[in-house]
């Protein structure tokens, strides 16, 4: 059964198993387990992401393709739910069609860029997806009258995703049955269900075709393989993905904006979680996703806590002061890429 519904790509290393297991059960009983508002939307981010950086991972990952518009695709989604909410109200009806719409234009925007592009160097493709990307961000910027310009879009969702609807009136384990319990458990299905769909992919004969692509695209060309068709449908496959993850993320934050999902800094972070995990392993992204945003959330507080504990040592409390977490999320980095240079899936892969 377990075998099954991985795809037959079981972790392969004691340790990471363990590991995978303690975030599933984490993030599948968060609300129970970490009660609060925080706790809770830092395990809705983390099943958000594992998305959409399993979908990068599909790219870079297992066909080798370096693109730089993967939070276009991830806005597009979001901004596809925000629009449809703002314009139809809130509703379910509204929700499905926006992510249809979203994930469509997605799709869309994904083949034409495959097309045009991808017969041309990898540095060159990542290029003018960081072109398409850029000129995407100041449109919806400059639209101000649909996508609400650079302040975004705040709209209602279905009330009963909100706090204010009441699944019963008692209590499990203190928390309170309503629509945010609803929403977040909402969004961790989703999630889960596209996560085991790319494990699906990747595992898949299309997916072998893929790594084999990735590793000698002149052999694959000349064995018969539409090196082309595969890259492209690829793409396609990773921007639905990613505009999927999008609208989740719209759903969650009921509010959608340019600095939320179409930055650069989204961007570089996704590269960076994709890197810690392990290029070319589903897992990575759950490893990567995880660790990165538990970091960006929780590092500067416990920055706080050691300053307070060496306020007595010379020198230490200032370079522990909060305000210098970036430098240490920098350095934890360096860190993770020295020992780990395959990923945290890859070194223990290898020792397992």
């Amino acid at each position: 059964m377990i075998n099954t519904l991985l795809s037959g790509d079981r972790p392969q290393s004691r340790i990471l198993t363990a590991i995978l297991v303690l975030i599933g059960l984490a993030l599948a009983f968060a609300p129970f387990l970490f009660p609060g508002t925080k706790p809770l939307d830092t395990a809705a981010r983390i099943c958000i992401f594992i998305v959409l950086v399993a979908s990068y991972d599909l790219l870079l990952g297992y066909t080798g393709i370096v693109s730089f518009a993967h939070t276009m695709f991830f806005g597009i989604g979001a901004y596809g739910v925000a629009i449809a909410l703002s314009a139809l109200g809130p509703g379910f009806g509204a929700i499905g069609i926006g992510v249809a719409a979203g994930t469509l234009v997605s799709a869309a925007l994904a083949l034409a860029i495959g097309l045009f592009s991808l017969r041309v160097k990898a540095i060159f493709f990542a290029m003018v997806t960081l072109a398409v990307a850029s000129a995407f961000a100041v449109l919806v910027s400059q639209l101000s009258g649909f996508t609400g310009g650079e302040d975004g879009l705040t709209y209602r969702i279905p009330r009963e995703l909100t706090p204010a609807f009441r699944l019963a009136d008692m209590r499990i384990l203190g928390v309170r049955l309503d629509g945010r319990l609803l929403s977040y458990y909402l969004v961790f299905a989703c999630a889960l269900v596209l996560f085991l769909a790319m494990l699906r992919i990747v595992n898949s004969p299309f997916g072998t075709t893929l790594k084999a692509v990735r590793d000698n695209a002149f052999r694959a060309e000349a064995i018969g393989y539409r090196v082309i068709w595969y890259r492209t449908t690829a793409t396609v496959l990773s921007a639905a993905m990613a505009s999927l993850a999008g609208a989740l993320l719209a759903i969650w934050i009921r509010y959608t904006g340019p600095a939320t999902t179409l930055s650069m800094e989204i961007m570089i972070d996704i590269l960076l979680m994709v890197v810690i995990g392990g290029m070319g392993t589903m897992y990575g992204a759950v490893i990567g996703a995880t660790l990165f945003i538990l970091a960006q959330t929780y590092l500067q507080n416990l920055m706080g806590a050691a300053e307070r504990a060496t306020e007595a040592l010379p020198l230490v409390p200032v370079l522990l002061a909060p305000e210098r977490w970036l430098l240490w999320l920098g350095v934890l980095f360096i860190l993770s890429v020295y020992f780990f240079p395959d990923g945290v899936v890859g070194r223990l892969r290898r020792r397992g």
